[in-house]
């Protein structure tokens, strides 16, 4: 099966910045429609905080915007968030989650990616 593989995570100070990326571990048969990033924070639900389509139309999160950028490079299937400005508050674990459709349009696929711990700490 498909894997997402995140990138980018680790330990930074408040206001400074990191990068996370996300891509499938392997070839993948199926058009990528939608990717997004998603936050969990200790004992709390998982949550959307920035989504791109195709043609690369962004959503954030209240809390995020301004701050975070999402983009994607559709040659390499690859999502990126570029997070500045990070506060405790954004200590958490980050998911990617790519959505799409095989190419005669019949099946819709999902995947998530394992994972990236984002730690704000002076």
């Amino acid at each position: 099966q498909v894997q997402l593989v995140e990138t980018g995570g680790g330990l930074v100070h408040p206001g400074g910045s990191l990068r996370l990326s996300c891509k499938p571990s392997g070839m993948i048969y199926f058009t990528i429609n939608n990717m997004e990033w998603y936050y969990q924070a200790p004992g709390k639900q998982r949550e959307l905080v920035a989504s791109i389509n195709y043609e690369g139309n962004a959503h954030y999160s209240e809390s995020v915007m301004g701050r975070f950028t999402i983009s994607r490079d559709n040659a390499k299937n690859t999502v990126y968030l570029q997070m500045t400005s990070l506060k405790p508050e954004d200590d958490g674990v980050y998911y990617c989650h790519v959505d799409g459709t095989d190419p005669h349009g019949l099946d819709d696929y999902d995947y998530w990616g394992q994972g990236t711990q984002v730690t704000v700490s002076s």
